[in-house]
């Protein structure tokens, strides 16, 4: 029993010896099977006002101030006290904040450009912005101002000196993340003409095959790695709740109106879908598909359980139940006596509120979504941002 004891020991203290060396030997087999973060040298951007960065301000006049009060100490061309969710998409892959396609002055687009516009929708709306509100620059104008900014970009650049240092390399547009967060104006619109729940429902469809093919418009360029925001819960924003009549059967116990929130949904899962199709279509990209709607409605239905407050209120507005008015939006003034005086303000502590405007989300909001998110927990595939660029489908 000795002689086994003693056996037992040596080999023990052999075994204490290797373990370090076997450790750093798993360690490193596993790291090598781990794929590596990908490389995103640019970001192009499409989208509505929930990702406008400047585009609209620079064709039809700057979101006034208080507009950017919370960070930027100014108006940005962001309808939000401080940074978008494409903003902290940006930083986290260290990059620069995008610079708004439309915008002439100080730009540089060396690392992507912006196409999304305030007001945008997939489908165009065959209006002009100040009869109805939305943007002429809808899905289909910003994937052509893409393609012309593509061509017209790598012409320049190839001239040398200053544009090599404000415009992509050719390499970046295959190897670029495209961002899209689109499609609840689209919704949106169809109340506001006068349509029923039922009929904005049949225009789903449609909305989504434009919607597919402006993807394969970016695809047949060389665009390949695609990350896609589901609408958010539209149901539970001032504006809506404010301009359109529900009756108390049809609101939620957070406050929200359900037929608009199913509508929401229901967009979602047919865009589920539509990117499922488009994987199959389109075997060389990658999609990503991310659940925004979840977030945003966990946070407003749980809002102190996060720091928030008033998640139904507009921080910055004026009046009504919502602190909202269709006619007299954030950072309206108006004289009297001589003295110029701001009707619609922000609220005393932005950090705590997640609406900003009645329509548009705060910074913390954003930064709290973008926090949900990022690392993959809401999307499909379950990857993380900086692992977007893997195909699902090879």
């Amino acid at each position: 029993m000795a002689y086994r004891n003693r056996n037992w020991y040596a080999i023990s203290n052999l075994d204490i010896v290797l373990l370090p060396v076997l450790f750093l030997m798993a360690s490193s087999v596993a790291a090598e099977s781990l794929p590596k973060a990908c490389e995103f040298p640019a970001i192009f951007n499409f989208g509505d006002s929930n990702s406008d960065t400047g585009g609209l301000s620079a064709a039809f006049g700057q979101a006034p101030p208080p507009n950017g009060e919370t960070y930027f100490g100014h108006p940005s061309g962001r309808y939000s006290d401080g940074r978008l969710l494409v903003d902290f998409i940006a930083e986290s892959l260290g990059l620069p904040l995008l610079c708004a396609y439309l915008n002439s002055i100080g730009t540089n687009f060396s690392h992507g450009a912006n196409f999304a516009t305030a007001g945008s929708t997939i489908r165009r709306q065959n209006t002009t912005l100040f009869q109805s509100g939305y943007s002429p620059f809808s899905l289909d104008v910003q994937t052509w101002q893409f393609t012309q900014f593509k061509s017209r970009s790598q012409f320049v650049y190839s001239q040398g000196g200053v544009f090599r240092d404000l415009l992509p390399n050719e390499e970046y547009f295959s190897k670029a993340l495209y961002t899209f967060d689109i499609g609840q104006n689209d919704l949106t619109a169809g109340y506001f003409l006068g349509m029923t729940t039922e009929e904005v429902k049949e225009n789903i469809p449609d909305i989504l095959d434009q919607f597919a093919v402006a993807i394969k418009t970016i695809y047949w360029q060389g665009g390949r790695y695609f990350w896609i925001h589901n609408t958010g819960p539209f149901g539970c924003l001032p504006y809506v709740l404010d301009r359109l009549t529900l009756r108390a059967s049809e609101v939620d116990h957070n406050g929200c109106g359900i037929p608009f929130n199913g509508v929401a949904q229901l967009f979602n899962s047919m865009l589920n879908d539509t990117v499922i199709q488009l994987r199959k279509e389109l075997p060389l990209a990658s999609f990503t598909y991310v659940d925004i709607y979840s977030n945003k409605y966990e946070l407003i239905s749980h809002a102190k359980k996060y720091g928030f407050e008033d998640p139904l209120i507009a921080c910055c507005g004026y009046g009504g139940a919502y602190n909202y008015n269709k006619t007299i939006g954030c950072g309206s003034k108006t004289v009297v006596n001589g003295t110029e005086i701001i009707l619609a303000d922000s609220c005393k502590d932005p950090l705590k509120r997640i609406n900003w405007d009645g329509v548009h989300y705060t910074q913390a909001a954003n930064n709290w979504v973008f926090g949900q998110i990022s690392q993959g927990a809401f999307s499909d595939p379950p990857l993380p941002i900086i692992m977007a660029c893997y195909n699902q489908t090879a």
